[in-house]
């Protein structure tokens, strides 16, 4: 069994450094392979791909655009009426994983919109959603890219995004059938909103391009105190033959180079990828 492959998440990780150039240095020297970036878009796509390769890093996974942010918006996916931004957002993060060499896009579904009711409005959201993805799937295709759906729970985090349960995105995806689409497992958003990790994981691992991790409830690292066991987790994930990255997307509770002791002991027992192990 391979041992799992960590991507640094430097929109979360590092907040002690300005900027994502330093941020993605750090990651490097912290040991990490790979990073990912929730929303690039300030910085101009060839300077953060020089800064990835002068760290050693390769790029895994940015997000579509959030859309207009003094309007509440996070993602346009499934929000009615902005099918239009939505494919405008799809276009600008195609050109940065491209220029970034990064071969999969979170797909953000985006929130009910404000005053609006979850329960007479899911359907047309998800029709929505059904159209926007299926262009996506294609646009990304042609560009060799992935498409990922990722639950984000509505009990703490965002009580207005559309997209809250493994269950209700799989059977999204069923419906558009695209097999460049896939499910983002964050496993924080997933032990809050329904748990039964063991059985959820094996059920969805099939479709699953992308893993995150926090610990439960405050986001910390994995290491943290909190609900989740993640030596069984990762062993669970490493069990089931899990290919892709896990993505550390946590709120470091200090230093994050002293927070990421838990990674460096699971390098210790399981090799770490840069010694070819």
């Amino acid at each position: 069994m391979a041992p799992l492959r960590f991507s640094a998440n430097v929109s979360w990780l590092f907040p002690e450094l300005p900027g994502l150039p330093e941020r993605l240095q750090a990651a490097g020297r912290a040991g990490f392979e790979a990073a990912e970036v929730a929303w690039p878009y300030a910085e101009p796509p060839q300077a953060l791909a020089s800064a990835a390769r002068a760290a050693g890093l390769r790029l895994v996974l940015i997000n579509t655009p959030r859309g207009n942010q003094e309007k509440g918006e996070m993602g346009l996916g499934a929000v009615p009426g902005r099918q239009a931004a939505f494919r405008e957002g799809l276009e600008q993060a195609v050109l940065y994983a491209k220029a970034l060499g990064c071969p999969r896009i979170h797909l953000m579904a985006g929130r009910v919109p404000q005053g609006a009711d979850r329960a007479a409005i899911q359907g047309e959201m998800e029709t929505v959603f059904l159209e926007n993805l299926k262009y996506a799937a294609g646009v990304l295709a042609q560009e060799n890219l992935v498409g990922l759906l990722e639950p984000i729970n509505t009990r703490i985090t965002d009580p207005q995004y559309f997209l809250d349960t493994p269950q209700q995105a799989a059977a999204i995806l069923q419906k558009v059938g695209r097999p460049n689409l896939q499910l983002q497992m964050d496993i924080f958003h997933w032990q809050i909103m329904g748990g039964n990790l063991t059985a959820n994981i094996r059920e969805f691992l099939p479709i699953v391009g992308h893993v995150q991790v926090a610990q439960v409830p405050d986001r910390g690292e994995p290491g943290s105190s909190g609900e989740l066991d993640f030596s069984y987790l990762f062993q669970l994930l490493e069990d089931e033959g899990y290919q892709g990255f896990v993505g550390c997307e946590y709120r470091p509770r200090g230093d994050t180079v002293e927070g990421l002791s838990w990674l460096r002991s699971y390098w210790d027992r399981r090799g770490h990828p840069q010694t070819g192990q």
